[in-house]
């Protein structure tokens, strides 16, 4: 093993796990990741708690009390997933203590369902950051047209946020504008904007395996050339438009009201095309002040064999830019790639929770009591 994390985590890059379980809780698993990893967050979405409850028998027992109990399988999902996040953050608090709230984080999803609706988004983080009921969680807003006030306004109460589900760099751009936005409600509110956090989720794999495809759809050499550059092109010029927000008049007030940046957190770094090294997102993607959630095979291929040579994003810009206009030229529509993607996440993760309703309602019913 080398010593990749360590030299990611002394480059400012906060290393999150995107994984959650029961089993990894119980075990040990967690607080060992953290202990010998540097892994100081943690993401979940609906997929990893439909695997996660789906695998073994480590929810036995809450889901036959909540059985006994005859709840829904909506209520029967939330108390479930609550009950992870919530011990998640105890394991991490002692990080979250250490870094004054910056880390030690654990990320909980608003019900996909409501990703183009914005009053129940914004009564459903309010009720997860009630139930999980810790200071070191996030509450996961889509970066949907409909989250982007939501966004604003759950900040404005002072809760947490993780935006997640970007792709575009003018959305993304959106993004920052509601959570400043947020802040500035926050702050005529009179709430203290130090404990106020947010990250902003900038998916990574996915816009290389759409823009890869289309290129290899028009089988010219200019067009292979381009293959695997769409992806860090995209996230580098994202962290170019962090960089000009975060150093605006704009921020500067709130900064002085002793606000938090939004940091930019690099997601779905886990690599899908095998043709590429297994961590491509990760050691191109070093920048100070940026969180990279990994699922643990990214993490475990870091820790053997990552390449951490420094920042390997400022700078790239007119490189990145250049990369974008030559897809750009070859007929690949940029806004049409990121459109799709966004509309594809949502679905994935509605299915996903489509999914986790089944499986719930099926362990309700095979751990209910007999009547008696």
């Amino acid at each position: 093993m080398t010593d990749a994390l360590k030299r990611l985590s002394d480059e400012g890059v906060a290393i999150w796990l995107d994984d959650l379980s029961r089993q990894r809780i119980t075990s040990g698993n967690l607080a060992e990741l953290i202990d010998q990893q540097h892994v100081v967050g943690v993401t979940t979405n609906p997929s990893i708690f439909q695997k996660a409850i789906s695998d073994g028998h480590g929810y036995d027992q809450q889901v036959a009390d909540l059985a006994a109990r005859k709840v829904t399988v909506e209520e029967a999902i939330r108390m479930i997933t609550t009950a992870d996040v919530r011990d998640a953050a105890d394991i991490l608090r002692p990080v979250f203590d250490a870094t004054g709230g910056q880390d030690g984080r654990v990320s909980i999803e608003v019900d996909p369902r409501l990703a183009h609706h914005t009053a129940p988004t914004i009564a459903e983080a309010k009720q997860l950051a009630w139930l999980v009921d810790r200071p070191n969680t996030l509450i996961k807003i889509p970066a949907t047209k409909a989250g982007l006030p939501a966004i604003t306004e759950v900040i404005g109460k002072g809760i947490s946020v993780n935006v997640t589900l970007i792709f575009s760099l003018e959305r993304y751009r959106e993004v920052m504008d509601a959570y400043l936005a947020g802040l500035e409600k926050a702050k005529a509110a009179g709430l203290d904007l130090s404990e106020i956090h947010s990250v902003a989720s900038f998916f990574v794999s996915r816009v290389d395996s759409e823009i890869d495809k289309r290129l290899e759809k028009l089988d010219t050499d200019e067009a292979k050339a381009l293959k695997g550059k769409a992806a860090l092109a995209n996230a580098r010029l994202a962290f170019q438009a962090y960089e000009e927000v975060f150093s605006s008049e704009r921020w500067a007030a709130l900064d002085r009201a002793n606000a938090n940046k939004q940091r930019p957190l690099w997601a779905s770094t886990g690599v899908k095309d095998p043709a590429y090294k297994d961590t491509l997102y990760v050691d191109e993607l070093v920048a100070p002040g940026t969180v990279n959630t990994m699922p643990e095979a990214t993490l475990q291929a870091t820790a053997d064999h990552g390449q951490i040579t420094g920042d390997t994003v400022r700078g790239t810009y007119a490189a990145a830019q250049a990369d974008l206009d030559a897809i750009a030229a070859l007929g690949i529509s940029y806004d049409d790639v990121v459109q799709l993607l966004e509309e594809e996440g949502v679905d994935k993760f509605e299915a996903s929770w489509n999914d986790l309703l089944k499986s719930t309602e099926a362990e309700l019913k095979r751990l209910t009591p007999s009547e008696g």
